[in-house]
């Protein structure tokens, strides 16, 4: 256990600026968004710090933190990190604060409540990367939902019913998740207090599993994956949970479509990479062909559904569902590659589909329409828009070179391994993708100067502080993705090796097996 509790401060650090941000005298409001920018960077700061800290020769999960919380639920607060998540809270970390400066203007003249919930989400984000209890996870995973809520509903480009629909659209979707893995988290409990001293520490629970201490009937295993992976498929969102997406990415404010996107949907995956096949890998296994299906069909249909739109950010919440579907074959993939391209696809996804719509976000600001016909020939008038446009637009399709490919490639070529078809299907994807994304630029950057983009002024020193390190980013780990797979391959290692899958029971032994459990 870490001596210094450097997670629980580096979750905690966004609290600083929402207390300061309280404590502002009237009339001093606009200075929220300061403070609000140095608490992100602070806990930006410290992220770094708990990378710099982990040791990626040392043992799985390290900066291990626990405290009694319900004693006698054996329920803790108890937080570590492994290389997978730890890179995820990088990625939080670093679009947070892009997050706060390319909002600068977006508060609708409320800056405190906007910001405080922008700081208190990203508290959220932290800690359900980190947290190893899993009632703790259930709890943060369900918390977020609120200040994701005021944000969507209370702030946006369009009128109050659109937003407040979008809004409560995402929350009943998600809630209903929620609900399913809470079910799941109390039958889980209920079977692992009986062999597992510490029956909510993942730790424990993956470890007796591993063991067989902890054994599941076939029924009951199968039902509790059912309860947590359906939560995950809501918020990752895989066909067909995908619905509130593109409603709630349209309605938001740009930077909060960031951290939807970004940060909330790979909630999603990262749980099933991690609770799913680690705590019923007997059900996972089984339920693969099922679930390489819904992960096939959101790969072609959101590529499909994003050549259709005329809303920009409608088409880039659509290239998200079928990235996604990309990101669950990785993780049902059941190979080594597979699952570091997956968990490297987390990242590089955040980062480019970020700035893609921080850059949407930028011109609408702009020229007042999100509607795709409205633009034509903003590299004549704006040649920064258009050329950061394009980089973001290229690192989203996967060119050689940026991020993304590397993890799209890892992805394809470990799921071929095993499901060939599948990876020949999701492959289509990638031209489905340079259609979308080509068509789109063509769109609203060449050609004729569109009148109503006639007087667009370029982009100012603020919005390329914004943009210029999420695609400096993109370009350095296109060239060097060691940076963060030195971190994730040991992870990966160490969970895959921990992970058994029983051999198929004879209709004699599953009816001892669902007895024994009685």
């Amino acid at each position: 256990m870490s001596s210094f509790p450097y997670l629980t401060v580096t979750i905690a650090a966004p609290l600083v600026g929402v207390a300061g941000i309280a404590l502002l005298p009237k009339g001093t409001g606009a200075r929220s968004k300061q403070i609000a920018l140095g608490a992100s960077l602070l806990t930006l700061v410290l992220s770094i710090v708990d990378a710099v800290k982990f040791d990626v020769g040392g043992p799985r999960f390290q900066l291990n933190e626990s405290y009694t919380w319900i004693s006698q639920f054996h329920i803790n607060y108890s937080v570590g990190v492994d290389g997978i998540a730890l890179v995820l809270i990088l990625m939080t970390t670093v679009l947070t604060p892009v997050v706060i400066l390319a909002s600068w203007h977006d508060d609708k003249d409320r800056p405190r409540p906007f910001f405080s919930l922008l700081l208190v989400l990203e508290v959220m984000m932290v800690g359900v990367f980190a947290a190893t209890d899993v009632f703790l996870f259930y709890v943060l995973f369900e918390g977020l939902l609120i200040p994701a809520y005021f944000l969507i509903g209370s702030y946006g480009r369009s009128g109050e019913q659109k937003r407040s629909y979008a809004a409560v659209k995402f929350l009943l979707y998600n809630l209903l998740g929620g609900l399913l893995m809470l079910a799941a988290v109390i039958g889980l409990y209920v079977v692992a207090e009986r062999s597992v001293a510490d029956p909510f520490s993942f730790q424990a629970l993956a470890n007796a599993v591993s063991s067989g201490t902890l054994h599941f009937s076939t029924g009951v295993e199968r039902w509790l994956f059912l309860g947590f992976f359906i939560a995950f498929a809501v918020k990752a969102p895989l066909w067909p949970f995908h619905t509130w997406l593109p409603d709630a990415a349209s309605e938001a404010t740009p930077g909060t479509a960031v951290l939807l996107v970004g940060v909330l949907d790979k909630i999603g995956t990262f749980g099933m990479l991690r609770f799913c096949l680690e705590l019923f890998p007997n059900a996972s296994h089984w339920f693969t062909p099922a679930v390489l299906v819904l992960a096939v069909i959101s790969t072609v249909y959101g590529a499909l559904l994003a050549i259709g739109q005329t809303d920009m950010k409608r088409l880039i919440a659509y290239t998200s569902i079928s990235h996604f579907g990309l990101i669950t074959l990785g993780v049902f993939a059941w190979t080594a590659r597979g699952q570091v391209g997956a968990s490297l696809y987390m990242v590089n996804h955040g980062l480019a589909t970020g700035a893609l719509f921080l850059l949407a976000g930028f011109m609408i600001r702009r020229r007042g329409s999100a509607e795709i016909e409205a633009y034509g020939g903003v590299q004549k008038v704006a040649p920064l828009l258009a050329g950061t446009f394009l980089l973001a637009g290229l690192s989203s399709l996967a060119l050689p070179g940026m991020s993304p490919f590397v993890s799209e490639f890892l992805v394809l070529v470990g799921t071929f391994e095993k499901y060939p078809v599948a990876a020949i299907i999701g492959v289509t994807s990638i031209v489905l993708a340079a259609v979308y994304i080509l068509w789109l630029y063509q769109r609203t950057m060449t050609g004729p100067v569109a009148e109503s983009v006639s007087n667009f002024k370029d982009l100012n020193r603020r919005e390329l502080a914004a943009v210029v390190p999420l695609l400096a980013l993109i370009l350095v780990l296109g060239f060097a993705p060691g940076i963060l797979t030195k971190y994730i391959n040991p992870a990966v290692t160490q969970s895959t090796t921990q992970i058994t899958v029983a051999p198929p029971h004879t209709v004699a032994d599953a009816a001892r097996a669902a007895g024994s459990q009685r």
